[in-house]
């Protein structure tokens, strides 16, 4: 199992210490980094379980037309244009006239393919070839197809019965509605006349919107005596539902020779109405439209993201994430530095040995892991470790006589506290790191080989210092009695100089504040890092 971390997101409850990492709230509450916003007004993490979403626009994947957001309720959030998805394989149809007669010589079929071509038309699956005249689909001419396949649509039984029952309910929704918003307001001013100000201030927060969720308009006291059972009058369906195509389908499925007949359930939940078993029988569809979403802040309502407009561009105007203001972490084992134990990959001992823990953490064991962290501002940052002591998972089988053995954490981890990371600077994406960084590395590796004596600074501490990014040796000491995954959380805090300009009344007052010290600011997150699976003792013995 590869090392990872995640990032977390303090969105799902009130304390912004995450859970311990061993509970089962523990993985809504962490993130990829990738995945992740910042939010620079109110100065914190954000996910997309917590940001609040706009559509921005609309367009068809297919053309790329932007469609007008009051068309796409009329065309019932399809493209309106000659675009069209095989029922059967999902890609584009194409549209093509009626096959020109066979001829003997190569000369007429020039000819015969020069012409635009003679009705019908039909629609072409260049994949699967499957066409429309398959289920007697056919278009007198090549342009508005989805108009006319339409009619189709809006003829089907189905479709009928949904628009009278539209019909049916428009009166008493039109009145309802109506009602309901002249007896809210004289409620509420009969209300607030005879009522505390306090209590009138409680009920008008509980009558605010809330985005999602429908708004509760109580009908007047006349028409809540009588009731809503004479105000609807009964609604009589003329398609029947008798299980006329129930009976059909099972005399299909008793007449199946292959199970290509039968449509999957894929291809029959694409469709708006009741689709049905054959395969042979699904009719093309007109592509959904997509959709280009804004996202903003929960809190202050900042937009974190809003995309270009235009359906060709893949671009951003705003674009706030957390990787352009966090430092990316990665954790990583070391590999084995023996080249005689690598080549006996194979052997059973080697593998257990072997402490680059590729093959798993086993109980009672020291692993040295590394950790790096990548700098993505343009200024340097000194970053703050903190584990948090890792809490020992609940256990049946403790002895009842030893219940400070119970309460031991299942490991330990060592990290350096506190380290610098150099700035991101563009040129290091092109030069070599080996020229820029040749004679500062060297002296690294003398003092840790000078320093090295010891035993646990060769792991423990900076390791490498490389452009923007510094990678920090750790170590995690596994207990005899451990068991579940090497999880721990982790504090991270970095301090940065702010460069926020100084505001113009300042600067034009006392000219010499502009030589003053840049003001240091701190960010502060928590993060939880997966080492992986331990194995316990008992696992290797059965082995």
């Amino acid at each position: 199992m590869t090392p990872t971390v995640f990032y977390h997101c303090a969105c799902l409850s009130t304390d912004p210490v995450p859970p311990p990492p061993n509970a089962p709230s523990s993985s809504y509450c962490f993130h990829p980094l990738h995945e992740l916003f910042f939010c620079e007004e109110c100065d914190a993490v954000r996910c997309n379980r917590c940001v609040s979403v706009e559509v921005s626009g609309y367009y068809c994947p297919n053309c790329l037309f932007e469609v007008p957001s009051a068309s796409v309720r009329a065309e019932k959030n399809r493209c309106a244009r000659n675009c069209f998805m095989c029922p059967n394989c999902r890609n584009t149809l194409s549209v093509v006239p009626s096959d020109p007669p066979d001829a003997d010589d190569e000369g007429s079929l020039a000819v015969n393919s020069t012409v635009v071509g003679e009705p019908p038309f039909y629609l072409y699956c260049n994949y699967c070839r499957w066409d429309s005249a398959e289920v007697d689909i056919t278009f007198e001419k090549p342009t508005g197809l989805a108009a006319q396949l339409q009619k189709f649509e809006d003829s089907a039984p189905d479709s009928l019965e949904f628009e009278r029952l539209k019909e049916h309910f428009e009166p008493f929704l039109r009145a309802s509605s109506s009602s309901g918003l002249t007896g809210h307001s004289h409620a509420a001013h009969s209300h607030t006349s005879h009522v505390n100000p306090i209590t009138a201030a409680a009920s008008s927060a509980l009558a605010r919107d809330i985005p999602g969720v429908g708004k509760y308009t109580p009908a007047p006291r006349g028409r809540r005596d009588k009731g809503t059972r004479d105000e609807i009058a009964e609604y009589r369906s003329r398609v029947g539902v008798a299980g006329t195509k129930d009976a059909a389908n099972v005399d299909f499925i008793r007449r199946l020779e292959e199970v290509t007949q039968v449509a999957a359930l894929n291809q029959r939940w694409a469709n708006s109405w009741t689709t049905t078993l054959r395969s042979s029988d699904l009719k093309p569809l007109r592509i959904p439209l997509h959709s280009k979403k804004t996202k903003r802040c929960p809190t202050c309502r900042h937009i974190l993201i809003k995309p270009e407009q235009k359906p060709q561009s893949v671009r951003f105007k705003i674009k706030l994430v957390a990787a352009n203001y966090l430092p990316a972490m990665a954790v990583s084992f070391p590999p084995s530095q023996d080249p005689a134990r690598q080549r006996a990959a194979g052997s059973r001992q080697a593998d257990v040995e072997d402490s680059s823990g590729a093959s798993g953490l086993h109980a009672g064991g020291t692993y040295p892991f590394q950790l790096a962290l990548t700098n993505p501002l343009y200024d340097p940052i000194q970053v703050r470790l903190a584990v948090q002591r890792p809490v020992p998972p609940p256990s049946s089988s403790a002895p009842t006589g030893s219940p400070e053995k119970g309460r031991r954490p299942p490991f330990a981890v060592s990290l350096p506290q506190s380290f610098p990371v150099a700035a991101f600077a563009e040129a290091w994406e092109f030069e070599d790191d080996e020229d820029m960084f040749g004679g500062e590395d060297d002296e690294l590796g003398l003092e840790r080989e000078r320093g090295g004596a010891s035993g646990k600074g060769k792991s423990v501490g900076v390791l490498e210092r490389r452009a923007n990014i510094t990678i920090v040796g750790g170590e995690v000491v596994i207990g005899r009695d451990a068991r579940g995954s090497a999880k721990f959380n982790m504090l991270v805090s970095y301090t940065y100089r702010s460069d926020d300009p100084l505001a113009e009344d300042d600067m034009r007052t006392t000219p010499s504040r502009k030589e003053k010290i840049p003001e240091m600011k701190t960010f502060t997150f928590y993060a939880v890092v997966d080492l992986g699976m331990i194995i316990p003792r008992n696992a290797e013995v059965d082995n």
